[in-house]
């Protein structure tokens, strides 16, 4: 897999209310390579999603360098060129959607990129159903349920075609049931090659992904597998991180004396353990 987006000591500051200097990212170091499906999980105010927003140069670092495909965000000249290949989804489905049907809401993108009307209704079309919402071309969005909302959401983004996308915590305003169809949209969006940089503050959806980057205070603290990083059930907890269910059973379970593996993270993985 090549190397879709590099930051080398990234910086970020920005003016604070009595004009003081206010750090909110610090010595970043990131390398995602294309095809990867990143989790990034930190309390709030650990600049997850300050992060995000370096991705397709919505800001632009105050030190050190962010590269997608090769491009420097902080050339002028490469922005256009960086947001089509990073595209973004972000927490509220409703401040997305910018038109009363949904077809035209997944076509806004592309015609604004000058794309030809036959171009667009074939991407509006595979677009839709790469989100299982087919079905639902010609409703208008306020009928839609918050999770079909971000699923429309995220067709406006692929209609453009990106290599990459970075969703910003999509599924903080959705029910369970909503939270899963946009997991399950988007761990398929990744069997199909897409690469996938994830911000939540549910962990379980985190376990989903291929590798979990933990911030803290501006910086990346801990990064490794799933289970590498969710066996570290005291530290993440001291951290004020919450852990899978499945792995904070196994920890208890564990302290009271019954072996099990250290790297139980899914309640499938634990009911195969209590129930061999």
């Amino acid at each position: 897999m090549g190397e879709l987006i590099k930051i080398e000591n990234l910086r970020h500051t920005y003016p604070g209310y009595e004009g003081q200097e206010v750090v909110a990212l610090t010595d970043i170091n990131l390398t995602v390579s294309q095809g990867e499906f990143v989790a990034i999980i930190g309390t709030n105010g650990s600049g997850k999603s300050t992060l995000a927003k370096h991705l397709n140069a919505l800001i632009l670092p105050t030190g050190g360098t962010c590269l997608v495909g090769g491009l420097d965000t902080a050339e002028g000249d490469n922005v256009w060129n960086i947001r089509q290949q990073v595209g973004m989804v972000f927490q509220n489905p409703d401040n997305q959607i910018v038109a009363a049907v949904v077809e035209e809401d997944v076509a806004f993108g592309p015609e604004n990129l000058g794309v030809a009307p036959t171009e667009i209704a074939q991407r509006v079309t595979e677009a839709l159903a790469l989100v299982n919402m087919s079905d639902y071309r010609y409703h208008g969005p306020h009928l839609l349920s918050g999770g079909q909302k971000q699923r429309v959401a995220i067709a406006g983004v692929l209609a453009m075609r990106p290599k990459c996308l970075v969703l910003d915590e999509p599924t903080a305003m959705l029910d369970p049931r909503g939270r899963k169809e946009v997991l399950d949209t988007v761990c398929r969006l990744n069997q199909e090659g897409i690469t996938v940089i994830y911000i939540t503050h549910f962990m379980e959806e985190a376990v989903a992904a291929h590798r979990v980057v933990v911030m803290e205070q501006g910086k990346i603290t801990m990064q490794g597998t799933p289970a590498e990083i969710f066996s570290q059930v005291e530290h993440l907890k001291g951290m004020g991180l919450d852990v899978p269910a499945a792995a904070e059973v196994a920890a208890y379970l564990r302290s009271h004396g019954m072996k099990l593996e250290n790297d139980i993270i899914s309640d499938e993985q634990l009911v195969v353990a209590l129930c061999p």
